[in-house]
């Protein structure tokens, strides 16, 4: 089940983007600083949050989007994690599905993913891509050298 994030899911989202090893310290504050936001601004609309339920009602994951700012029904998917003993369960692609059904009722039109082209992003990539989504941009060593940016794009309607 996926639902809205609340501010009891705090501490357990935080863990699940920890555990997962694939954030450094600092993602992990700008991820804190956006749950806070989200939690903290009630009448903000930049942030939305939605975490995904396991059949024990525990939080197997967690996705953070939004409008694209100055745009017209364009979504950024900022980011999507699911704990690491709940990985390859289906958490991720419930999350993903739900995100765009979301955006289609908003009358939104595309969802924008972006992340790193390092090795450890390799099973990153192939999910996006099996969900449908697309590479359509690269910008060489924007993170720092050697890491490029890649920007991935599903079509909603």
């Amino acid at each position: 089940m996926v639902r809205p994030m609340t501010p009891e899911d705090r501490e357990t989202v935080l863990e699940i983007i920890r555990s997962t090893e694939m954030f450094t310290p600092d993602e992990v504050a700008v991820a804190r600083e956006l749950i806070d936001i989200y939690l903290d601004r009630p009448d903000q609309r930049d942030y939305r949050l939605a975490v995904v339920e396991n059949g024990q009602g525990s939080i197997a994951g967690y996705l953070a989007y939004g409008p694209t700012p100055m745009t017209a029904g364009t979504y950024d998917l900022y980011w999507i994690a699911v704990a690491p003993d709940q990985q390859g369960l289906g958490y991720g692609r419930e999350l993903a599905g739900w995100l765009e059904k979301k955006v289609a009722e908003e009358g939104g039109r595309m969802v924008l993913a972006e992340t790193s082209s390092q090795p450890r992003y390799e099973p990153t990539r192939r999910f996006y891509a099996g969900l449908g989504y697309k590479e359509i941009s690269r910008i060489p060593d924007f993170y720092k050298p050697g890491d490029d940016r890649i920007t991935f794009v599903k079509h909603i309607i």
